[in-house]
């Protein structure tokens, strides 16, 4: 979008909040870049330049504004719609890889060479990897130095840095303030830590956001020990490269509280890419909420409830081995068998609150259960195990970079995997906003009160005109049922 001048003008003049995260004003007079919806006067159409992420502007030399804070904006909406090299290589920087595997490492889970990813980045953003996962950095040390009172040497090498030196540099040259001036005036504000030990922050969202099938469908499908919804928070374990963690999601207006506890500050950037993605912040309802109001079977329910999200997951192995465990049972009976597996095989955590017990087992734990031990039907436990076995031993990956085409494929293969599972792991594991249940049982009983075709085949025809947005119509047609999963828990 940035090389279209004059929509880019035209959002900056109107500060227009849709497009934060689609490109960044960078004024040549100041050299100081801003979100397009700054709250300052708009500088002189000559003054503005465009470009499509905040590391390229801070290639080019120009620093965050203090105002608008556009480090701090929402992602853009188009690495989660596309599964191109560029898109997965992009989940898999603000996941933390090149932090903590290298280009090289990127370029490997990519399938290309370092040299490859590099041109493909700087051609269509502007900056390579290293500038890229450079602004990722500093965005995470802003966060430790206001939100947490870890020594400014800690939050150095936390945030990823090699050395303090380059921290302070880093941080002078994005932000124009010294590391311990971010903190002192952060300490005047409202951002000040609470509660010693825990990172509290405001994760941005495009408006609207419907937080009602979001948070009533983590919760209704919560599994004990390891997720729980206390005081209006949705709370759950998370496994990270260097520790693990909870976090407290609080749905507010304009924004998610996220309250953080790690036990190792360097999987901040990863635990919040996580949180990210589980509520799909990154998304851009309106363009979808357009395209399903064109159908106008659909329109009274988009109209009824704008900006629904799609609810996703921390883990896509741990969603993939849950989804099998779904197959054919209450919601209730899911819960519970995921339960027995959490309490037999995950690893114990201490939670401060109490309610979270365990992180959920890895597939690696999980490739030594005895099936016999399953109270399951025999087929269900050859699709679990068999499963289990290919995430252990890394014939199966799902997650951020994971080519959703090629995954469809090998899932397909499994026994025991016919297109519901498939589909309901590609919507929440893979993140392909086109993923669609024709099978699903409420999506059909939705169908038949709307009017819509009620086969499978002829649904699947007909959704044609949702794409490429058809998961985010799932989550519409399910709140034609009176289920749960449509309402935040009282």
């Amino acid at each position: 979008m940035h090389t279209d001048t004059e929509r880019c003008v035209r959002a900056v003049q109107s500060k227009d909040a849709r497009f934060d995260g689609w490109f960044f004003t960078a004024v040549l007079t100041t050299r100081i870049y801003c979100r397009p919806s700054c709250p300052v006067v708009p500088p002189k159409v000559r003054n503005m330049t465009f470009y499509p992420s905040a590391a390229a502007c801070q290639q080019a030399g120009f620093r965050a504004c203090k105002r608008c804070r556009p480090d701090t904006s929402p992602g853009s909406p188009e690495w989660n719609a596309r599964a191109d090299s560029v898109a997965r290589a992009m989940r898999l920087i603000r996941d933390g890889v090149v932090d903590r595997e290298g280009v090289p490492g990127l370029a490997s889970r990519l399938g290309y060479s370092a040299r490859q990813i590099e041109r493909q980045l700087l051609a269509e953003l502007g900056a390579g990897p290293l500038a890229l996962a450079r602004a990722q950095r500093a965005q995470t040390a802003r966060l430790l130095i206001e939100t947490t009172t870890l020594p400014l040497a800690e939050v150095a090498f936390a945030a990823g840095f090699s050395s303090v030196r380059t921290f302070n540099e880093t941080v002078r040259e994005v932000f124009a303030l010294a590391p311990g001036e971010l903190r002192t005036r952060a300490a005047r504000g409202p951002l000040a830590p609470a509660t010693p030990g825990v990172i509290a922050l405001r994760l941005p969202y495009r408006a609207p956001l419907n937080p009602s099938n979001l948070f009533g469908h983590l919760a209704a499908t919560a599994v004990p020990g390891i997720e729980e919804w206390r005081d209006g928070a949705y709370r759950r374990t998370l496994s990270l490269p260097y520790g693990h963690g909870i976090v407290a999601l609080t749905p507010q207006p304009g924004h998610i509280a996220c309250r953080l506890s790690l036990t190792d500050p360097r999987d901040l950037t990863q635990a919040i890419s996580r949180c990210r993605w589980l509520l799909d912040l990154d998304a851009d309802p309106v363009a979808v909420d357009d395209r399903l109001r064109t159908d106008p079977l659909l329109a009274p329910l988009v109209d009824a409830g704008p900006g629904r999200r799609v609810p996703r997951t921390v883990d896509g192995a741990e969603f993939a081995v849950r989804a099998v465990l779904g197959q054919q049972v209450s919601t209730a009976a899911a819960r519970t068998h995921a339960a027995r597996l959490v309490t037999a095989y995950g690893v114990p955590v201490e939670d401060p609150e109490g309610g979270l017990t365990h992180l959920f087992p890895a597939p690696q734990a999980l490739a030594g259960l005895d099936p016999e031990s399953l109270a399951l039907p025999r087929t269900r436990r050859t699709t679990l195990t068999t499963l289990v076995a290919a995430l252990a031993d890394g014939t199966l990956r799902l997650g951020t970079d994971t080519d959703w085409g090629r995954a469809r494929a090998e899932l397909s293969a499994l026994p025991g995997f016919g297109p519901w599972t498939v589909e309901v792991i590609a919507m929440r594991a893979l993140g392909d906003p086109d993923a669609f249940l024709p099978t699903d049982l409420g999506i059909r009983r939705a169908a038949e009160r709307l009017g819509l075709p009620a086969t499978p085949a002829a649904l699947t025809t007909r959704a044609a005109d949702w794409r490429p947005w058809r998961a985010y119509a799932v989550q519409y047609l399910w709140t034609v049922d009176d289920h749960p999963i449509n309402h935040l828990p009282a």
